[in-house]
């Protein structure tokens, strides 16, 4: 179960004019709760250029570089729903998950993400989620 998912790292209902900003709102939230250094953001652009984290379902999970892991205080994770969708090379994204991990801890969660978001029905319960707490319970269900 992914406990790192709290209320306070999830931003419903955002809209947002680029990829670009839908990162930024995603490593602010890293930040804020204390995973990451203000440098974490930069890392997570660098690497939105080199690859695209679009996943399918609506899903984009942007994370840093390879060199950002040294900004990478404690494992972390935000999520931010555009349900009108943000442009990711092509795709459409509507949930925007920020991930963080200490020590490869994320590639447990990450695994457990592509699990949840593998199925069409559950990325459209997050995608059409009308709160936090809703969110945070389709995670919980899915053992994170």
């Amino acid at each position: 179960m992914i406990t790192m998912l709290k209320k306070e790292n999830i931003l419903m209902d955002q809209t947002v004019s680029s990829k670009e900003e839908a990162i930024e709102m995603a490593g602010r939230l890293l930040v804020q709760q204390g995973a990451v250094e203000e440098a974490y953001i930069d890392s997570m652009l660098e690497r939105e250029k080199v690859v695209s984290t679009f996943m399918g379902n609506g899903l984009a999970i942007p994370h840093g570089t390879d060199e950002g892991k040294t900004s990478v205080i404690e494992s972390g994770l935000s999520l931010v729903q555009v349900p009108a969708g943000v442009d990711f090379d092509g795709n459409e994204a509507k949930v925007v998950l920020g991930i963080a991990g200490k020590d490869n801890e994320h590639l447990d969660m990450l695994q457990k993400i592509a699990v949840l978001f593998s199925e069409e029905e559950n990325a459209e319960q997050v995608i059409n989620a009308s709160s936090a707490d809703e969110i945070i319970a389709l995670f919980e269900n899915e053992e994170i």
